[in-house]
């Protein structure tokens, strides 16, 4: 039944893709067969990782530091895009392409920092699902992350039915952080003038803002979705000449667009927040239960709710997309593949431990993005490599000017990733 669920709606989205291509298709209907990826792609950037820092920042330094997310987004367009491309070009995601360029034991070595990868996702993500759950409903954390991780479960079992529906089902929880963060926005009351001040005027106060923004650009390459992202382009829509690779890559491109522009607004509307009610109130949140309980305190039970459920639709959206991600890795780098049930399985097992052991939920939330920073490079170096390369990309290959954009974006990047490494064992 899988199969041929999946099946009938790939043909149909493919036929439907195949009709704006020989232009039978007008209008705006154009874009929708090639919505979608990027969405799922997406989810990364809004993970409960990013509540945390985004919160933390708004807190400390107000409306200071908002164009640190400005930035952080545009690099992920770019990001992103060559991810994107990579797929639509070659027909291989990122890791089968690695698997065939590099030797086996170099190939051996990226799957296993890959799994690590997807273990500390799964961590943020489960954590933030288990803490949303918790704080709606009262419920012991330990018992709440059960619960989180049937919801996990049931996710997965809509990409069993069918790639539509299980897009469907994610953009479904994006709109949710979307609609929590606008109802917070409009009772937060922030100040018009500051926020555009914020967002295009670069400015730090101390060393210490100096590390939080170095966490905020720190976090904005997730590896997880630049390896997903190459896979859910590279059979979605086959383009058979140069001319229809570029055409599907262009219209891709607006999809990226449209979900970094929601990603980077839930990213910006979090920090916002934050400055408008706890950096106002002299309040110096760092912890998410307490911004949830402060929430309510300054503004009502209804803001406070509405971070919760965006809390919860963070985690359960993002803890799928980091199953399918880990699906990705093993299946490119060593040519195997086991049942995405069983992967959700292992991979609940280290958040519950973490959980059960009674760990602050913020704090493994921190842990967490450090030991993602460590697979920043593994991801992004040959991402740039092979979108450089004519040979692979053919008539998509990079423009020179691309390339030397995204080779500044990856050293500062994983400068900035070192860095936050270092200042965190130091501490």
């Amino acid at each position: 039944m899988k199969d041929q669920n999946g099946s009938k709606a790939l043909s149909a989205m493919q036929l439907s893709a195949q009709d704006v291509l020989s232009g039978k298709t007008k209008g705006i209907k154009r874009l929708l067969p090639f919505l979608g990826p990027a969405f799922i792609a997406a989810v990364a950037y809004i993970d409960p990782g990013n509540f945390a820092t985004n919160i933390a920042a708004g807190s400390q330094y107000g409306y200071m530091l908002l164009w640190v997310v400005l930035i952080s987004n545009l690099m992920a367009v770019l990001i992103q895009s060559l991810s994107a491309k990579l797929g639509i070009a070659t027909g291989l995601n990122l890791p089968e392409i690695a698997q065939e360029h590099f030797p086996s034991f170099v190939s051996f070595g990226l799957w296993i920092q890959g799994e690590l990868v997807i273990m500390a996702t799964d961590l943020a993500e489960f954590i933030g699902a288990a803490l949303g759950i918790y704080l709606l409903f009262h419920i012991p954390l330990f018992p709440a992350a059960l619960i989180a991780a049937v919801g996990s479960f049931a996710i997965l079992e809509l990409q069993r039915r069918g790639v539509r529906l299980l897009e469907a089902a994610i953009a479904a929880m994006v709109f949710i952080v979307v609609l929590a963060f606008g109802t917070q926005m409009f009772l937060a009351h922030p100040d018009g003038a500051s926020v555009v001040h914020g967002l295009f005027v670069p400015q730090f106060h101390g060393t210490d803002s100096v590390l939080l923004a170095s966490g905020i650009l720190g976090a904005t390459v997730m590896p997880h979705a630049i390896y997903l992202h190459s896979a859910l382009t590279q059979r979605r829509v086959v383009g058979t000449t140069e001319s229809e690779k570029k055409a599907i890559f262009r219209f891709e491109f607006i999809d990226i667009v449209i979900a970094m522009i929601i990603a980077g607004a839930i990213n910006a509307s979090m920090l916002i927040v934050a400055a408008a009610l706890f950096f106002k109130n002299g309040l110096n949140v760092q912890d998410l239960d307490v911004a949830f309980t402060q929430f309510e305190h300054l503004i009502g039970p209804f803001a406070a709710i509405a971070f919760g459920v965006g809390l919860l639709s963070s985690g359960l959206s993002s803890s799928s997309v980091g199953t399918m991600s880990g699906d990705v890795i093993m299946q490119g780098f060593i040519k195997r593949r086991i049942p995405l049930y069983l992967r959700r399985f292992i991979t609940i097992i280290p958040p519950l431990l973490i959980i059960g052991l009674g760990v602050n939920p913020t704090s493994a939330l921190v842990v967490s993005q450090v030991i993602l920073s460590f697979g920043i490079a593994f991801a992004l170096v040959p991402l740039i490599i092979f979108t450089s390369n004519k040979k692979i990309m053919g008539g998509l290959v990079n423009h020179k000017a691309t390339t030397t954009v995204a080779w500044v974006i990856a050293a500062l990047v994983i400068c900035l990733n070192i860095f936050l490494i270092y200042q965190t064992l130091a501490q």
